[in-house]
């Protein structure tokens, strides 16, 4: 070790040690104004004049007030990126002369450094007390500290539980990456410790929606329900008791649908779907309006409006990415189930159910993770459905300890690829994030490389581009999930052949987002007892649907291969 570096370590580890073995601390004098200057200096992003101000104080003030202000300087000297001048300052500090919100600002400096130095247990002796006289960016940053030493501990629980209670305080980029951070943690967790760990959790700790989420994921049962704020609490003033198997649907329902322009093509078989489900049920229906979005975030925004206006007490959609997030960040008067995933999580008291890719993706992982395999060759098409699948896949398997042998990305009419796939070994599955004619063309290959036997599983996008059953026996034993009104027949709905053969918007690709409507309005009509539910589960005509403590609706769903070129359902694939 360098020996620079090591002095640096031995300073910093002999402070901590004095300052965790002090039993009592005398009382520090109340901060001057000048120092309150300083510090506020330090909160308008000035710390570099801060520290100067600091250090200048320090050098006329006597006793504990001169710890007290070497320890500001100290920290803001980190803060600004002087790492080396902060450490000189740290053996003139008397850590028993400091207390409060100086105290906590330098333990939190503390903390970093050793953690920069990799000594993640010295991190955790100085966050070893609450952070509660920081503002709310500093007591993250004081959660993520004690996360991150003691993931380097090798507590991966503790580690999401100490993100789970950074997230609140966070936002935008910053909290996504650290929900994604969470996930990989809980993700190396092995089933028996996720359910025990999340079994002792007590009612209201921020990670237990996460560690929930995970456990459906693994098809694992709740513990008990999640935990869900004030605004979960449905305005159902105006809606009759449930019925005997939680049936409870709004009074007033306003769907948002791009009844016109480019994806009026989608709507049409979400719209029919919906409608299908809503006939179909022979008990008290609320009043339906259909409301135009016209594709655009700016018709989502006028047609909530419109709804509100109207005396909505539900929302079905948008359906549009663009227009959800236009309604995910504005101020919702009326909850809403939207219909596609958004950049963030849905607003309290709301829903999202979605057909994402992403979400084929994480299935498909978590199939191939169920069945012990784990090393994976990724096929992935290079359309934004196929990238979407394959990061989604790569990043869970990862997650879960799997990995990826090597990745290949194929165009509209795959190429030869057999000197890539030649040079593979080991490889027990391959993950085809493809449309059907795209798997007729690799399967050759695949046999040819001797990939043939291994597991192979595809995504939803696989069933794109077939219907000969002569081309398509190229795709027997390739598993993909599908919905369970295409392959075993889901209650509320004719069979799927049957109500193709007399609808349009129920044919081929068009199915599945009728099964997509279907299941909106079954959300819509059962989302109290969703939220309060332990297991089970809704089971509708994409999967069995689960309501997660974040507002997103998950799917698991029915699993299908080819047999003879043909469909056939295997059930949930066990």
């Amino acid at each position: 070790m360098n020996k620079s570096v090591a002095a640096r370590i031995s300073a910093l580890s002999l402070s901590m040690l004095l300052f965790v073995g002090c039993a009592t601390t005398s009382v520090a004098p109340t901060t001057s104004p000048a120092q309150q200057a300083a510090i506020a200096l330090l909160e308008q992003g000035k710390p570099r004049e801060a520290a100067q101000q600091l250090e200048a104080q320090a050098a006329l003030a006597r006793g504990a007030a001169k710890s007290l202000l070497l320890a500001d300087a100290a920290f803001a000297w980190h803060e600004a990126g002087d790492h080396a001048r902060a450490r000189m300052l740290i053996p003139q500090v008397q850590s028993r002369q400091l207390s409060g919100a100086t105290q906590q600002r330098y333990n939190l400096m503390l903390a970093e450094l050793a953690l920069a130095e990799k000594q993640p247990a010295v991190a955790l002796q100085a966050l070893a007390s609450a952070a509660d006289q920081l503002p709310a960016p500093l007591q993250a940053r004081w959660h993520l500290a004690r996360a991150q030493a003691l993931e380097a501990n090798g507590d991966a629980f503790n580690a999401a539980a100490e993100r789970a209670r950074a997230s609140a305080l966070l936002s935008g980029a910053a909290r996504s990456d650290n929900q994604r951070a969470i996930t990989r943690l809980l993700a190396g967790l092995d089933d028996a410790t996720l359910s025990s760990r999340t079994t002792a959790l007590p009612a209201g700790d921020p990670l237990y929606n996460h560690a929930g989420r995970a456990l459906i994921a693994r098809g694992l049962p709740l513990p008990r329900p999640f935990d869900r704020d004030a605004a979960w609490q449905l305005d159902t003033g105006k809606r009759p008791p449930a019925e005997a198997d939680g049936y409870r649907p709004p009074a007033k329902m306003a769907v948002l649908l791009p009844l016109s322009g480019n994806m009026a093509t989608a709507a049409a078989p979400v719209r029919d779907g919906l409608l299908a489900g809503y006939y179909a049920e022979s008990r008290r229906r609320p009043q339906i309006d259909f409301i135009d979005t016209h594709g655009t975030a700016a018709g989502a925004n006028a047609a909530y409006d419109k709804a509100v206006a109207s005396g909505a007490d539900f929302v079905v959609g948008p359906l549009g990415r663009d227009e959800v997030d236009a309604l995910f960040h504005r101020e919702l008067q009326v909850p809403l189930l939207a219909l596609n995933r958004g950049k963030d999580s849905p607003p309290a008291g709301s829903a999202a159910f979605s057909l994402a890719p992403e979400d084929d993706g994480i299935m498909a992982a978590e199939y191939l993770l169920s069945r012990e395999r784990g090393n994976v060759l990724v096929i992935a098409s290079n359309d934004d459905a196929g990238r979407r699948a394959s990061n989604a896949f790569k990043e869970r398997f990862a997650e879960r300890g799997g990995k990826v042998a090597a990745s290949i990305n194929v165009g509209d009419a795959p190429g030869d690829i057999g000197a890539q796939l030649r040079q593979t070994n080991g490889v027990d599955a391959v993950f085809l994030a493809v449309k059907g004619n795209q798997a007729r063309a690799l399967a050759p290959q695949l046999a040819l490389a001797g990939l043939s036997a291994v597991s192979r599983v595809g995504t939803s996008q696989l069933i794109s581009n077939t219907g000969k059953a002569e081309e398509d026996t190229a795709l027997d034993g390739i598993v993909y999930p599908s919905e369970a009104w295409t392959t075993r027949g889901v209650a509320g709905l004719p069979a799927a052949s049957s109500v193709a053969g007399t609808l349009a918007t129920a044919r081929g690709g068009a199915a599945r987002l009728f099964a997509f409507g279907f299941d909106a309005w079954k959300i819509t009509a059962y989302l109290e007892k969703m939220a309060n539910s332990t297991s089970g589960g809704l089971f509708g005509a994409t999967g069995t649907l689960h309501l997660d403590g974040f507002g997103n609706v998950l799917r698991t769903p029915a699993w299908s291969t080819f047999s003879g070129g043909r469909p056939t359902s295997i059930g949930d694939g066990r």
